[in-house]
């Protein structure tokens, strides 16, 4: 796999006939679905023929039986019945686009719908205007060989590659497309790690989905951990994805690898739920972060307000600049709750574990989910991981079966290496080179360490283990009362008094510590005339991973200090005497 980026390289080169007619930022809308075309010819080669053969003996058939035929012929889900592919393309110059077309429409519905997603018809018409489009079909068809023995898992990096290219170029957010596969073989050993037993049986078939599936990242790497681990089980998995160049590359990615391309549905899951209804074993996602969902703002403060918690949202909404919590209250609509129950892994940054005070949309999602004890664990990840921020990031995993030891629980691991120097940091490496902003990558000896630490799930220098409601607090009202001219404090018609809105103040009281100790405790002594307000308390929770992993630093001593401010004196008047001169 160490050659990836330069086959990535050579399909990028390739860009370069197009300098000039093209702007850079549209370069991808040519590359990325020829080489999706390229791959899917590939695939076919072997059974070109024997596709060729059947459709000549079937082709007065009704497509709904010819169909099978010839995928059956193909040995896929999907054929192409044209005489044409790339290398015969490539031998006829002055009719590229006629035969072009002929073989695109040459293809079965399922791979058919995927180039209609590219809107590559486009492309093939302003290619023959600038004569242009024979060159490029004829590089990508001598680009065969490229293709060889290649995975999924290779051609996933190279789209990732490709589309991070294009990606800087447009200015627009390459981390929205995919996610890098450290983090998601991460992911998905957190997922499977305690259900090893289970997914080791013979015929085992379990469902996995993704609701921002990009590329289809996820769900490959998902299938692939679970054949090396039993070559027996099957995973079906499914997705949605909204960004129709990255629909089309999951959707050709599952075609070849022989899933099911109807499980993999276009568009936005908050507001065209394609897989309505369905309910699935496991769950993985890299939702946009801090992305506001102000276009779908009416769909989801309908279905919010109509139908409760017998919707998607009833556990609250979040605030609209962010809306992480919408995606994993959607996914957790999609557990199993009466056949078995789910498990799900999701990547957030630091907001969904303490924006919003208590009785807040953001505030009251983390409560529910606490309170129903879903969380299973937190992972703090190293900063510089991913390719359009650097921002620290965070795996929750969460669950409505969690094993009898981690009932009532919650397990915070803090795999930042934060306290290390990057050398011989435990969970990542630093990059020879970066990748926009990713910097750093985790590499396989973190991803098993971090794996045994959750696994485990006994508490270490790096992982902490909490009671479900050492995340709550109450918040408390504090009134003081309003007073006269005179400093007598005025009262109301039943002798109480009047509390002055400009001396309210709040505290936050955990929850495992009595309201009203806490209050004598801490407030009487400073201010003897307040009082709570116990009709304004409200339940709130929030994740604090800084207070929880603080390690203390011992303050420079006074004459290091000194030393360091004598050095750079001497050093300033060195400097002073130079510029004199």
């Amino acid at each position: 796999m160490n050659n990836f980026k330069e086959k990535a390289n050579f399909l990028w080169s390739i860009a370069d006939l197009l300098r000039g007619h093209y702007k850079q930022a549209d370069y991808g809308k040519v590359i990325l679905p020829l080489t999706v075309l390229r791959r899917l010819d590939f695939v076919l080669e072997p059974t070109k023929k024997k596709v060729l053969e059947a459709y000549e003996a079937n082709k007065g058939k009704k497509y709904e039986i010819l169909e099978p035929i010839l995928n059956n012929a193909a040995k896929a889900k999907f054929h192409n019945r044209s005489k044409f592919d790339f290398n015969e393309l490539a031998k006829d110059h002055n009719n590229i686009a006629a035969n072009l077309r002929n073989y695109l429409n040459g293809f079965s519905i399922s791979a058919k719908e995927i180039i209609d997603y590219f809107s590559f018809d486009d492309q093939i018409k302003k290619l023959d205007e600038y004569d242009l489009l024979f060159m490029i079909i004829e590089k990508f068809a001598k680009a065969g060989d490229m293709f060889k023995n290649v995975s999924t898992l290779e051609m996933g990096y190279i789209f990732e590659e490709l589309i991070r290219k294009f990606a800087e170029l447009s200015n627009e957010t390459a981390g929205e497309h995919f996610t890098p596969r450290e983090v998601i073989r991460l992911m998905v050993n957190l997922l499977f790690v305690n259900d090893k037993d289970i997914l080791r049986k013979k015929g085992i078939v379990k469902t996995l989905y993704d609701p921002a599936c990009g590329t289809g990242g996820m769900l490959s790497i998902a299938e692939e951990y679970l054949q090396e681990l039993n070559p027996d089980a099957k995973l079906e998995v499914f997705g949605q994805e909204l960004n129709p160049e990255s629909y089309a590359i999951c959707k050709s990615d599952m075609l070849i690898k022989g899933q099911n391309p109807a499980n993999i549905k276009f568009g936005n899951s908050f507001t065209q739920d394609g897989l309505e209804d369905e309910t699935f074993d496991y769950m993985l996602s890299n939702p946009p972060f801090g992305v506001e969902w102000k276009k779908a703002e009416k769909q989801i403060k309908d279905e919010y307000a109509n139908k409760g918690f017998a919707g998607r949202f009833g556990a609250g909404l979040p605030a609209i600049s962010d809306g992480s919590f919408l995606f994993l209250q959607h996914m957790i609509s999609k557990m199993k709750r009466s056949s078995g129950g789910s498990r799900i892994g999701i990547v957030f940054n630091g907001s969904p574990l303490f924006s919003g005070g208590a009785g807040s949309g953001t505030s009251d999602i983390r409560k529910w989910i606490i309170e129903n004890d879903m969380l299973e664990a937190i992972i703090a990840m190293p900063d510089q991981l991913f390719y359009n921020t650097g921002i620290s990031t965070y795996v929750w995993i969460v669950t409505d079966r969690k094993e009898k030891e981690r009932k009532g629980k919650v397990q915070l691991i803090n795999a930042t290496g934060s306290d290390k120097d990057d050398k011989d940091n435990p969970f990542y490496s630093k990059m020879l080179r970066s990748l926009g902003n990713k910097r750093k990558e985790i590499h396989e000896q973190a991803i098993k360490r971090i794996t045994e630490i959750y696994g485990d799930g006994k508490e270490t220098h790096y992982c902490k283990i909490f009671d479900n409601d050492d995340f709550g607090y109450h918040r408390i009202t504090v009134e003081r009362p309003r007073r006269n001219e005179k400093g007598k404090i005025t009262i109301d018609k039943k002798g109480n008094p009047i509390p002055d809105a400009d001396l309210r103040d709040s505290e936050n009281v955990p929850l495992k510590e009595d309201v009203e100790k806490y209050f004598i405790r801490e407030v009487l002594p400073h201010l003897p005339d307040a009082w709570i307000d116990h009709s304004k308390t409200k339940i709130g929770y929030e994740i604090n991973f800084t207070k929880y992993f603080y390690i203390y630093k011992p303050l420079r001593s006074l004459l290091d200090i000194r030393k360091d401010i004598l050095a750079l004196e001497e050093e300033t008047e060195g400097m002073i005497k130079e510029v004199i001169k």
